[in-house]
């Protein structure tokens, strides 16, 4: 029986069986479950594929990106459109009892802090050494291993062109796939990087690179939706 329940409680389900849980117990929960309810869609979701929500102490409904704020959650489709919905629905009123504010700058707040998180950890790769920037060393480094290419949303296109035709056949020649990532403005990459004038960027293979990968990914998602 005691196995029975936690692997309902990984799944966002009552230990008895019936309508899933619109709330977490809380961070540890939130960190063992593989899935849990959308608020919005009122499906049962991996956990990959949606963000928290707590209510803060002074009554406000914010995000817990990192899944690990204090209190109950309640979750939703990670993307922004999602949202909207479940705020049209008031979800959160209802989720956490009336007790959570949704606040019109909830969509506006994910928005920077998923921006955010994708900066920080690009910095994070290059403090770690696995990036390097300029046309030529770009170039290089997709010879030699680079996993990542990245290009300001604003670069000129025909500098883009020749670096993806590049990758294109060091990827085809090595049986890799290395991963585009365009949707950063110039001006943010030198916020992230502490440089002036970032137009192209390579990032190598390591878990730094791949955590801003999936970062800049997750925030993709959720514009696109």
């Amino acid at each position: 029986m005691r196995q029975a329940s936690e692997q309902a409680g990984e799944h966002g389900l009552p230990a008895g069986g019936g309508e899933p849980e619109e709330t977490d117990a809380g961070p540890t929960e939130a960190r063992r479950a593989l899935t849990r309810l959308c608020l919005a869609g009122r499906t049962v979701r991996p956990v990959g594929e949606m963000l928290r929500f707590v209510v803060a102490p002074d009554g406000r409904v914010v995000p817990d990106l990192a899944g690990k704020l204090p209190g109950r959650g309640a979750w939703v489709g990670a993307t922004r459109a999602e949202l909207e919905l479940a705020l049209k629905k008031k979800a959160f009123g209802r989720a956490f009892r009336g007790k959570g504010r949704a606040e019109a700058g909830l969509i506006e707040l994910v928005d920077a802090l998923l921006e955010k998180d994708v900066l920080g950890a690009l910095g994070f790769a290059n403090k770690a050494g696995q990036l390097v920037t300029g046309t030529t060393k770009v170039a290089e480094a997709l010879t030699g291993g680079a996993a990542i290419l990245v290009h300001a949303s604003d670069a000129a296109r025909d500098g883009v062109a020749k670096l993806d035709a590049l990758a294109r056949r060091v990827g085809e020649a090595e049986g890799k796939e290395i991963a585009f990532v365009n949707s950063l403005s110039g001006v943010q990459l030198d916020l992230a990087l502490g440089r002036a004038n970032v137009v192209h960027a390579a990032l190598l293979a390591h878990p730094t690179s791949a955590g801003f990968l999936a970062r800049v990914r997750r925030l993709e998602s959720w514009r696109a939706g």
